[in-house]
């Protein structure tokens, strides 16, 4: 069984109390998928230089983040991690001389279990979290995602999670999106879809409102991308499955790689 990987925004951590169009979206991807043997997730929310990847029998739920209605402190997502899953990508990563290490006690954080509770409710499937290195040039972080590929051939799940569009700045109370915002995804969208590796890995220079739709305390948010695409080198097939936005300048995009 060969999975597809995704990259996935993860938004606003209230997706995880939320019901709208993308929760629902989620919830349904997370239905007509084959069932996965185990789930390994790049999050935005865990930036190292190092390369790092959680090796927990069980996991514990980190609530990272501030200022959100009391209910969110509660959630939890009790997925078990998978050590033989971890030590199979630490084979792939020592296969490629990648220096990494993996790590206890570190839990999932949001950027994790936010899309995995909406996806995948029950929480009974293995996850193995990775950081990414927002420091990294993109055909780096393309190239390690791509170290991971034979995993889709192993039934896990591959997926980047993060934001491609993402200024917690210049945030306003509507989902209309600002026309910069769809200007710049526009653009990573034709990248995407010709696989134009050459403009998406120069697309500080090249892409249009890039100070704003990515700006430099928001690289780790668009880093997922790249380690994702590297999982599909392969087919380089890339399909935008669901769009759309919050408070403006958040974007809600799903992409299919395959």
């Amino acid at each position: 069984m060969k999975l597809p990987s995704f990259f996935i925004a993860h938004g606003s951590p209230l997706l995880a109390l939320e019901d709208n169009e993308y929760t629902r979206f989620l919830e349904r991807l997370g239905q007509e998928l084959e069932a996965p043997r185990g789930i390994v997730v790049f999050s935005a929310h865990w930036d190292s230089p190092e390369q790092l990847l959680t090796m927990d029998e069980k996991h514990e739920t980190q609530h990272d983040f501030y200022g959100f209605p009391e209910e969110m402190y509660t959630l939890t997502y009790p997925a078990p991690g998978d050590p033989a899953l971890t030590k199979r990508i630490s084979e792939l990563f020592k296969g490629n001389n990648l220096s990494h290490q993996p790590v206890l006690g570190r839990g999932l954080d949001h950027g994790v279990w936010v899309i995995l509770k909406k996806m995948f409710p029950k929480a009974d499937i293995p996850v193995v979290a990775l950081s990414v290195d927002s420091l990294r040039s993109p055909k780096e972080q393309y190239n390690i995602g791509r170290m991971l590929a034979p995993l889709r051939d192993e039934g896990i799940l591959l997926i980047g999670s993060g934001g491609l569009v993402h200024n917690l700045r210049m945030l306003n109370e509507s989902d209309q999106p600002e026309e910069w915002a769809l200007e710049f995804d526009a653009w990573i969208s034709k990248g995407l879809e010709s696989w134009d590796l050459p403009s998406l890995f120069a697309y500080e220079k090249k892409a249009p409102h890039v100070r704003d739709a990515v700006p430099s305390y928001g690289r780790e948010h668009f880093a997922p991308l790249f380690y994702a695409m590297g999982t599909a080198d392969g087919s380089r097939k890339a399909e935008r499955i669901f769009q759309a936005y919050q408070y403006g300048t958040l974007s809600l995009n799903c992409w299919k790689l395959d």
